[in-house]
């Protein structure tokens, strides 16, 4: 399901295979059919005339998958097909039924609800969604045709690369395994275990001002000073943490670099769950402040937006 413009970032992923005798195609129809049944249920079972108001109505209701920008007719088609064979739809009403949206359309109405001010936005208006998930950033540009109703066109084919939150936790796992070679916590479960809590609250709160970052594994028995381990917590430098930002980071901005080149594009929304890195944030509104394009950010947290 990779789009085929989908790029590489610091690394690529790795797909595991599927069990032996379980198609790409099942796993989408168990998982789509699994999604339906349960908010069916809930429906029913949270609604006051639940069960009237479904069989009256269920098979009249829209089913709206929303697709990172880089999907396109190909992967429709298995989201389609996946449908029909989950029974949620037929091959004959599957097209009024089944409606697309991109994750970045889906941002752009979620972002203007959640910002301060979105005066700036007006008919004409260029801007970019830039939207970093755990593996990979999709990023798209807008002009806004309308602005109530709100009308958006796409200026250019979206752009995929794989420099999500995820290659931060393996950047540091390499930085772990260096800084604690020769020690006894450097074995591979221990190691995990410091990754998880970074990932949990230190990657979560890094902004690029703190001298020293604190990571609780332990107990008050673990004690070794030569690697800067006191009492269960491992202390990482400023510039440890900023080194396994590096390689996602230049990644993004060669993104938008491609992405905004020789365009007047005066505003960025930045979304997602790695998109509310604080560290990421403050290098991105710098780097991209240099070059006239303001990121703007949202209160709430964005990955929400696509649900």
């Amino acid at each position: 399901m990779k789009p085929d413009r989908a790029s590489n970032g610091p690394e690529s992923l790795e797909t595991p295979p599927l069990p032996q005798g379980v198609s790409l195609a099942q796993v989408y129809s168990d998982f789509i059919g699994y999604i339906y049944r349960v908010t069916k249920n809930f429906f029913i079972n949270n609604t006051p005339n639940g069960q009237q108001l479904w069989s009256r109505l269920g098979d009249q209701m829209p089913i709206v998958f929303c697709t990172p920008n880089g999907w396109d007719i190909r992967q429709h088609a298995v989201l389609t097909d996946a449908s029909i064979r989950a029974g949620i739809v037929t091959e004959g009403n599957a097209d009024d039924h089944l409606w697309f949206l991109t994750e970045g359309e889906a941002s752009v109405h979620y972002s203007l609800a959640h910002t301060k001010t979105n005066s700036w936005l007006n008919k004409g208006t260029i801007f970019a969604v830039m939207d970093v998930g755990g593996s990979t950033v999709d990023s798209t540009l807008y002009r806004c045709q309308s602005r109530s109703p709100l009308v958006l066109e796409e200026v250019c084919a979206s752009a995929c690369v794989q420099a999500g939150g995820i290659f931060v936790d393996r950047a540091i796992r390499e930085i772990l395994e260096r800084k604690l070679s020769g020690s006894e916590y450097c074995d591979p479960e221990t190691i995990s275990l410091i990754i998880r809590q970074f990932e949990q609250k230190t990657k979560r709160a890094f902004n690029g001002s703190q001298a020293a970052n604190v990571i609780q594994f332990g107990s008050n028995k673990d004690n070794d000073k030569n690697y800067d381990i006191v009492k269960g917590k491992l202390t990482l430098s400023r510039e440890e943490v900023e080194e396994a930002y590096l390689a996602v980071i230049s990644s993004i901005v060669d993104n938008c670099n491609i992405l905004l080149a020789n365009r007047n594009v005066q505003h960025l929304i930045l979304v997602g769950g790695f998109g509310e890195s604080p560290y990421l944030r403050e290098k991105l509104k710098c780097i991209l402040g240099e070059r006239g394009t303001e990121v703007v950010t949202i209160e709430e947290p964005s990955k929400k937006a696509a649900a």
